[in-house]
């Protein structure tokens, strides 16, 4: 019983960890997503390009509901760009549009974003803009996916090892019902032998969510680092805050006390049917 049940609890550790770094990266995602916006300037005249966006830019810094603006570095944006374009001059393959970070005030939502275009239409006709949020809507919307798919493994998981702790009562008991009977001729109560199997469940939870523990803390620190390493920062979002080790940390906890009221559920339905 000790290794089924350190092998439950790594995995649900794992999964759980997992679960709860994707519920922070998409979290985070939304809320720095929530009050941004891009402006395109698509233009193919390098000149009226490079006017409409000062233009465009000018009259965006007066508006109430944008709080700060930033036009991206045309270097910038080649270097986006060059793992398709090439490194050699991208604007003579295609014209590259001005781009125009705003931050809101609040949210960005689709009525602002048409007021906006409204008033861009005219300044700068080669204006396009977008909710970033609207971007990603997809790659959240997948996180949230696995977000409840880790969910449900973590579900799938505690009643595996509640069905593993339920075959182990169930063959012990067999295997001792002479014993038993004898305890029961003694004077003994199905509560005293159901204490005595508690006992013995306790112990062999105890030790293996200890070391599930461990081994599914060590699987999260060694994935954790290697997602570090990319140096990205739609990843690092994803990290894990205080509250969610804690949260790992009461697994073990929660599959000690799984582990002995299905053990006690088990030996007191098994005795009443045996007796």
């Amino acid at each position: 019983m000790p290794w089924v049940i350190a092998i439950m609890v790594a995995l649900t550790v794992l999964a759980a960890g997992g679960g709860l770094a994707l519920d922070n990266l998409a979290d985070r995602a939304r809320g720095e997503l929530s009050g941004s916006a891009t402006v395109q300037i698509i233009e193919a005249d390098p000149q009226l390009r490079a006017q409409q966006t000062e233009a465009a830019s000018t009259l965006l810094a007066q508006d109430p509901s944008v709080e700060a603006l930033e036009i991206v570095p045309r270097e910038t944006v080649e270097d986006l760009l060059e793992p398709w374009l090439g490194s050699d001059n991208p604007e003579d393959t295609v014209p590259i549009p001005a781009l125009i970070d705003l931050r809101m005030k609040d949210a960005a939502d689709e009525a602002t974003l048409d007021r906006l275009r409204a008033a861009l239409r005219e300044a700068a006709p080669g204006a396009h803009i977008d909710a970033q949020g609207q971007w990603l809507a997809p790659v959240l919307s997948a996180l949230s996916a696995l977000g409840w798919m880790a969910l449900g493994l973590i579900l799938l998981l505690a009643f595996t090892g509640a069905a593993a702790v339920w075959l182990a009562a169930r063959n012990a008991l067999g295997s001792n019902r002479d014993t038993i009977e004898i305890v029961h001729l003694l004077g003994g109560n199905d509560d005293q032998i159901a204490r005595i199997f508690q006992r013995s469940i306790l112990a062999d939870a105890s030790v293996g969510g200890a070391l599930g523990l461990v081994i599914g803390t060590a699987a999260i620190w060694l994935m954790g680092a290697q997602f570090a390493a990319l140096d990205s920062g739609l990843v690092s979002g994803g990290g894990l805050e205080t509250t969610d080790w804690l949260v790992l940390a009461l697994v073990p906890v929660g599959a000690v006390v799984l582990a002995v009221y299905t053990a006690r559920f088990t030996v007191l339905a098994s005795l009443r049917k045996m007796l």
